[in-house]
């Protein structure tokens, strides 16, 4: 029997007023205060990560299930990772998570570094490849309508790849060009160098195909995932947890109740003014 090593891992700042979620605040256009946008940020984190540690659970669950049938399976340990930086953050991200706990799964910590954050996520990844992990996802935290079959099936597809022999890559775009979720194998050809710091006006999303395409590496796409950093995006989210939070009950979705909880206190609603900015209707309005 083998054994393999896989790793969900966020990428996060301390929900610290004034640090995250800035372009939620109202002195950058938006509607909170500065301890409103933290304590947003602070539980959609804590919902992220509850629904990554199911799916994880959920994914270890049936390859126990499956080595208990077949003791030559390959055995897999699935583990769950936050990364912050300087290392100062460490200890208040634990603290963060303690805060709340007991988690339902064990939270490891690493301190990334770089000089842009194309260099930080590299950190990340090859900090977690040199601890014998063979595929890692990574997701923000900032994401709290994802699905958690996105999580599932980021790993599910990595194996795939894995079991034909090309190790591959697997993403899922936010709304603006850019990604929710990103994964790879150790021996993937990827990188995020020119992804995200990018002074030539490439989209993040863009310079991933064009690295598949010059590698040849096969990858998976999943369906948008929103992220929240403007108004616009605090009100896209709002809308969507409200229909997930209806269509639980026959679906058997998470339901991010930490951000929903948060949102009902302030009584946030979202409203759409009337658009007259459309094509005509004189023709078929009658």
């Amino acid at each position: 029997m083998t054994n393999r090593k896989c790793a969900l891992l966020i990428f996060s700042k301390p929900p610290v007023p004034g640090l995250v979620k800035t372009r939620l605040t109202r002195e950058r256009g938006g509607i909170l205060t500065p301890e409103q946008a933290a304590e947003f940020f602070r539980r959609s984190l804590y919902d992220v990560s509850e629904l990554s540690m199911h799916a994880l659970i959920e994914l270890q669950r049936e390859n126990d299930a499956a080595v208990a049938a077949d003791p030559t399976a390959e055995a897999v340990t699935y583990d769950f990772y936050v990364s912050t930086t300087p290392a100062d953050n460490v200890q208040l991200m634990r603290e963060t998570y303690e805060a709340i706990g007991p988690w339902p799964m064990e939270v490891h910590y690493l301190t990334d570094a770089g000089a842009t954050f194309d260099d930080h996520f590299d950190d990340a990844f090859s900090q977690l490849f040199a601890l014998g992990y063979d595929a890692v996802v990574s997701v923000g935290g900032d994401i709290p309508t994802l699905p958690k079959s996105h999580i599932t099936q980021a790993f599910q597809w990595l194996d795939y790849f894995r079991s034909l022999g090309t190790p591959g890559f697997v993403q899922a775009p936010c709304q603006e060009c850019g990604t929710s979720l990103v994964g790879w194998c150790a021996e993937t050809p990827m990188d995020n160098q020119g992804v995200y710091y990018n002074t030539g006006g490439k989209a993040a999303l863009d310079a991933y195909v064009e690295k598949l395409k010059a590698t040849g590496a096969p990858s998976a796409y999943l369906s948008p995932v929103a992220d929240v950093d403007e108004g616009s995006d605090l009100a896209h989210a709002i809308s969507c947890l409200r229909a997930i939070e209806e269509a639980a009950p026959h679906q058997g979705l998470f339901v991010p109740r930490r951000v929903l909880d948060w949102i009902n206190f302030l009584g946030l609603k979202v409203t759409t003014p009337p658009n007259e900015n459309h094509d005509p209707r004189q023709y078929i309005d009658k």
